[in-house]
C-alpha cells in the first residue's frame, strides 16, 4: 500500500483483479468473514434494486442508489467498531446496513418519517446528511472530542468526489490534521457529482493526492476491490486510534444508477462507459469469483443466500409500510430548543387545517 508524498499520483491499491485472482496481499481474517462480507454485499444489491423499484411506484420518495458501490462500504464499514461514530451521506446506506442500521429504517427515511434518522441506540451513526460535506466537520468535532477525553474511539466521514468541491472539505482537513484528530475522511469517488465529471471537479490527478497539502496520509484504493478498501480502511483505523492522526482515503469505484431517483444519467453518460463498468467492474462478480476460487462458495449457496436476501427485504418493506404514520407538524421539531414564535404559529395553523382535515373525511 502506498501513502501519497510529492512527486505525482500512486496508482490505484489493490487485492483482487476483475477475474477474482489475487494480486496483492489477502487480509488474514478468518473464512466466516470473507464470506460474511459478500453476503452483506448482496443482501445490500438486493436492497438498492428494491428501493428503487418502490421509487418508481410511489411508494417511497426521492431515492439515492448505491448500486455498484457495495465494495467500497462493505470493506470499509467491516474496519469499524460499534463504537466508532459514523458521519454518513445520503449513498451509504449498504454500509450503514451492514453495520446494523435496520433495513426498515432506511426506507422510512425516504418516506420522510422522523423514524428514518434515528440510529439504534447501540449504534453512533449520526443522521444522513444532505448538505454536501458539512459531515466532515462534525466528524472533525466528534473524532477531537474521543480524543480529548481519551477514548479509542475514531470518527469516520463518508462522502462523495462532488463533496472534495466544497470549503468545509478544506476546512475539515485542515483541522483534522493541524490538532492530529483521529478521524478517516473516505470518498466514495464514483466518477460524477449528479452530471458533473470527476475532470470538471478539479486539476487534480487524484482525490487522495489532496492529502499532501494538509501533511496528512493519502491512500488510493480500488473501490470495487472489497478486500483492498478493508485492508486500507484498517490501516487508517488503526493509525487513527493510536494517535498517529487522520487519513483520506479515495476509493474509485462508480455508480451504477442515477444519482438519485431524480437523474437521468442516459442525458450525460456514456453507455460504454457504463456497460464497461456493470459487465467487468462489478463489485459482487469479483468477489463471488474470489471466494469460489477458495472453495468458499458455490451455485448453491449462491441461490440460497439469493433466495434469503429477499426475503429479508421483503420483510423490511412490510414493516416499513405498516409503521405508523408521521404528524406532519413533527417538521417543527428538533430544529431549536424552543421553537421560536412565527414557527409555533405556522404549526398551530397546520395543526388546525390538519385536524379539519380529519373531520371533513369522518
Amino acid at each position: 500500500m502506498e501513502i501519497y508524498a510529492p512527486g505525482g499520483p500512486k496508482p490505484e491499491y489493490r487485492v483482487l483483479n476483475e477475474d477474482g485472482s489475487v494480486v496483492g496481499r489477502v487480509p488474514d481474517l478468518p473464512e466466516d468473514r470473507f464470506i460474511d462480507m459478500y453476503r452483506a454485499m448482496v443482501l445490500a444489491r438486493t436492497f438498492d434494486e428494491r428501493a428503487l423499484n418502490l421509487q418508481r411506484q410511489g411508494r417511497i420518495g426521492t431515492y439515492a442508489p448505491f448500486s455498484g458501490q457495495e465494495a467500497a462500504q462493505i470493506g470499509s464499514f467491516a474496519a469499524l467498531e460499534k463504537d466508532d461514530w459514523v458521519f454518513p451521506s445520503y449513498r451509504e446506506w449498504a454500509g450503514l446496513i451492514y453495520h446494523g442500521f435496520p433495513m426498515d429504517r432506511a426506507l422510512l427515511y425516504s418516506m420522510g418519517h422522523p423514524a428514518g434518522a434515528q440510529a439504534p441506540p447501540d449504534l453512533r451513526v449520526f443522521p444522513v446528511q444532505i448538505v454536501i460535506a458539512s459531515q466532515l466537520l462534525h466528524a472533525v468535532g466528534a473524532g477531537w472530542a474521543c480524543q480529548l477525553r481519551g477514548e479509542r474511539s475514531v470518527a469516520a466521514a463518508f462522502f462523495g468526489d462532488g463533496a472534495t468541491s466544497e470549503g468545509d472539505f478544506h476546512e475539515a482537513l485542515n483541522m483534522a490534521s493541524v490538532f492530529r484528530v483521529p478521524v478517516i475522511f473516505f470518498c466514495q469517488n464514483n466518477g460524477w457529482a449528479i452530471s458533473v465529471p470527476v475532470s470538471h471537479q478539479m486539476r487534480s490527478a487524484t482525490v487522495a493526492q489532496k492529502a499532501v497539502a494538509y501533511g496528512i496520509d493519502g491512500v488510493r484504493v480500488d473501490g470495487n476491490d472489497v478486500l483492498a478498501v478493508f485492508e486500507v480502511m484498517h490501516r487508517a483505523v488503526e493509525q487513527a486510534r493510536s494517535g498517529g492522526g487522520p487519513m483520506l482515503i479515495e476509493a474509485v469505484t462508480y455508480r451504477l444508477g442515477p444519482h438519485t431517483t431524480a437523474d437521468d444519467p442516459t442525458r450525460y453518460r456514456d453507455e460504454a462507459e457504463w456497460k464497461q463498468w456493470r459487465e467487468q467492474r462489478d463489485p459482487i462478480h469479483r468477489y463471488r469469483k474470489f471466494l469460489e476460487k477458495r472453495g468458499l462458495w458455490d451455485e448453491e449457496k449462491e441461490s440460497a443466500l439469493r433466495e434469503e436476501s429477499r426475503r429479508s427485504v421483503d420483510d423490511a418493506v412490510l414493516r416499513a409500510e405498516s409503521h405508523p404514520k408521521a404528524d406532519p407538524s413533527a417538521v417543527f421539531d428538533h430544529v431549536y430548543g424552543s421553537i421560536p414564535p412565527d414557527l409555533a404559529r405556522q404549526k398551530n395553523d397546520l395543526m388546525g387545517r390538519t385536524i379539519q382535515g380529519k373531520g371533513a373525511g369522518a
